[in-house]
């Protein structure tokens, strides 16, 4: 029996705006935003309704490592200027944002967004933040928590620390606090901190760092203000680990390097691995290398790494077995983010005509009438947006392509 095989998957769309390498992609306000950041330092806010940017800012004076939000307004980004800032940007906010792309007009200064927060932090390492929420008040018991109605909870941020490159500092936000520090394993030669994930749940947290040397650690705290002790160690790469991502069950991490390894590796505190011996779960040699920009999707069924290959690779979440390879770039791919995979309500409205209808009547007739039908194709295009599992790959050339495959 013989099978058609099936035309290579293509992007639905390719967002083009910026002129400088992607190097971070983020979603945000439940799928209905997509944020881009370039190696020059400019944050595209991009509505995925409609393809188009609301709001256009140059965040830092270097390039940008990555960006994340907190709650439904802040912003965080982190540039290689040795700052991490924190900004206000809601969808209130959109309408005063300057919407040029860096593309098409001059780099010069444009309106910034409000700036909450401002943390001098070591960005030589090349390693970008790791935040996390979950269980902050029983961890943050030991520290002085800023109370704020319009925050829905306090964040911990872990970064290379600043003077020591193998070691790692942990900051709370929004008090600036640091709430505490891991110092280089000097058992080890390890070199710098490649990269970083931080887990809080109850009172322990578990920060796994990945290394120049190839090694990745995880270090836990199991009573605030209490050392951290190393509880995990190995040695799957033979070059730099360029990425992790923590699974959405949280009982494992995965990690990628400059080498044509993945691995996956043990959370030791999480129940059901327990019992685990304290080694990789799995290592896979995929034989292609340079793979980073680590991502889950929020199910856990599959994860996707940015090439420099220029491919785009998704893999399944159990079995890390190559599922599809995207190829649409023509350089280097850098960062990779999932839509959140969300059930999407059916809104009120949606059997309305979107055709206008015919019929009389004076003007404000007229203009509620196309009012109301404006705002019906807006509802039904942020639905679409909202209930597409999109999987976003930024590279080389400032160009993001989406993807809508599993």
């Amino acid at each position: 029996m013989t099978t058609e095989l099936l035309p290579p998957a293509q992007p639905a769309f390719i967002l083009r705006g910026h002129s400088a390498q992607i190097h971070a992609l983020h979603f945000t306000h439940a799928n209905t935003r997509l944020l881009t950041a370039d190696a020059e330092g400019w944050i595209v806010s991009w509505n995925l309704a409609f393809k188009r940017p609301v709001a256009v800012w140059k965040a830092h004076d270097n390039a940008i490592l990555s960006v994340g939000s907190w709650s439904s307004d802040r912003i965080i980004t982190h540039g290689r200027d040795n700052k991490l800032l924190v900004w206000q940007l809601g969808l209130a906010d959109e309408p005063t944002m300057d919407r040029t792309l860096p593309i098409d007009a001059a780099l010069t200064s444009r309106k910034q967004p409000w700036l909450l927060h401002a943390l001098p932090v070591n960005t030589l390492n090349f390693c970008a933040f790791a935040m996390c929420c979950d269980g902050m008040p029983q961890v943050l018991s030991s520290v002085k928590v800023v109370q704020d109605k319009d925050i829905p909870c306090p964040i911990l941020i872990a970064v290379p620390n600043t003077v020591d490159s193998g070691g790692i500092d942990i900051y709370q936000l929004p008090s600036e606090h640091r709430a505490a520090g891991i110092n280089a394993d000097r058992s080890i030669t390890t070199g710098m901190v490649m990269a970083l994930s931080i887990l809080a749940e109850s009172t322990r947290i578990q920060v796994a760092a990945g290394y120049e040397s190839g090694h990745t650690m995880v270090f836990v705290q199991k009573d605030p203000g209490a050392p951290f002790q190393k509880l995990y160690s190995a040695h799957p790469h033979t070059q730099p680990v360029l990425s992790m991502t923590i699974a959405p069950s949280k009982d494992h991490y995965i990690t990628s390097a400059a080498d044509s390894i993945l691995a996956k590796h043990p959370l030791p505190l999480c129940k059901n691995i327990w019992n685990t011996d304290l080694k990789p779960l799995k290592v896979s040699q995929t034989k292609h290398s340079g793979q980073q920009g680590l991502r889950y999707r929020s199910d856990g069924k599959v994860f996707a790494t940015a090439g420099w290959d220029a491919h785009t690779r998704v893999y399944s979440g159990k079995s890390m077995k190559e599922l599809a390879v995207l190829k649409w770039h023509k350089v280097g791919c850098y960062a990779t983010a999932f839509a959140a995979v969300e059930q999407v309500p059916d809104r009120d409205g949606d059997d309305a005509d979107a055709s206008g209808g015919g019929g009389g009547g004076g003007g404000p007739a007229v203009s509620d009438e196309h009012s109301s039908v404006v705002s019906t194709v807006q509802q039904r295009r942020d639905q679409i947006a909202q209930g597409t599992h999109w999987l976003a790959a930024g590279a080389k050339d400032g160009k993001v392509s989406l993807w809508d495959i599993y």
